[in-house]
């Protein structure tokens, strides 16, 4: 018998198989980042992806001791997912020390892949955004100028939600970082992965859902909050992280749930314009509680009582 650490794949698909997979549903918006933004977003994608593989094969090689894992490519996807989270205009020390943190803390620090507590390309992110906020809320226009978010004026009532502009929320010609400037082509992705079933529908289609039930609560256009920030990228890509997310059908419709409660929350009421790395950090945290208490029912019975058999 192998025991491995999770995720356990009960097909002959592959760990290694699965992240390419992923990492080529997120090349249509990585590229419509890099028309949007320009080679800003190439260097720092290369700059994190190179630091994600480093500093794995450094604490694998030189701490654990062990066989270097970056074959099964989970560090290649940390690194392009946090490249997709931040702004094309952060310097590029700031994208590799968010690498390090990101592979080296939220990662490798609990044992690797499938040990993990926590999405290593969120920490990452979350510890630039609370480390260098200028930094990370400085978001580069598709005109070359510097500028806020859609959220961002939003939060500011610079604009009214029925004045956001959806085509360029759908199409990308906005401003951002590479992960949420194309709506169109991250919905491209996510097609796929459903097609192919690397992931479910249970946990983006929960919190999409919840998004949407709480905006027609509240008066507000669900459309803007679903096509604008990172709400796209985070549901199909970053929540339904195999590790971090519950096993059962019941446990990610709540987790998903969860995610999209506190996103529109801290979205209306919250100090940052944005609130789904928070949400969905916030949610991995409670995986463990929601796997322990939504079991899969049991095939066989319980056993009689003693007495009772008599």
């Amino acid at each position: 018998m192998i025991l491995s650490p999770s995720p356990h794949l009960h097909t002959t698909r592959t760990v290694r198989g699965t992240m390419l997979r992923v990492c080529a549903a997120l090349l249509p918006a990585w590229a419509t980042g890099v028309w949007a933004f320009g080679p800003s977003v190439v260097w720092l994608t290369l700059v994190c992806i190179l630091s994600c593989e480093f500093t794995e094969w450094a604490i694998t090689r030189f701490m654990l001791r062990r066989k270097e894992t970056l074959s099964d490519c989970s560090a290649l996807l940390t690194g392009l997912l946090l490249a997709m989270n931040l702004p094309p205009t952060l310097p590029l020390w700031m994208g590799a020390a968010g690498s390090v943190v990101a592979v080296g803390i939220a990662k490798m620090c609990f044992g690797g892949l499938g040990c993990n507590i926590f999405n290593p390309a969120l920490v990452g992110r979350v510890f630039l955004l609370i480390s260098f906020p200028a930094a990370m809320t400085e978001w580069l226009l598709p005109d070359g100028t510097v500028g806020a978010t859609v959220l961002g004026e939003l939060k500011a009532n610079l604009i009214q939600p029925s004045e956001a502009p959806l085509t360029s929320l759908f199409f990308g010609d906005m401003g951002g970082s590479a992960g949420e400037t194309g709506s169109a082509a991250l919905l491209l992705g996510a097609i796929y992965l459903l097609a192919s079933r690397i992931i479910r529908w249970e946990i983006p289609g929960a919190i999409l859902g919840v998004v949407a039930l709480f905006d027609l609560c509240t008066g507000f256009p669900p459309q803007v909050d679903i096509l604008s920030g990172g709400l796209l990228l985070g549901a199909f890509f970053m929540a339904t992280d195999y590790t971090t997310s519950p096993m059962t059908s019941r446990g990610m419709l709540l987790y998903g749930a969860g995610i999209g409660l506190i996103t529109v929350c801290i979205r209306r009421w919250g100090a940052y314009p944005e609130g789904m790395s928070f949400a969905i950090l916030l949610m991995n945290g409670f995986t463990p509680l929601i796997n322990a208490y939504m079991r899969p029912k049991r095939f066989s019975p319980k056993p009689a009582k003693e007495g009772a058999a008599k």
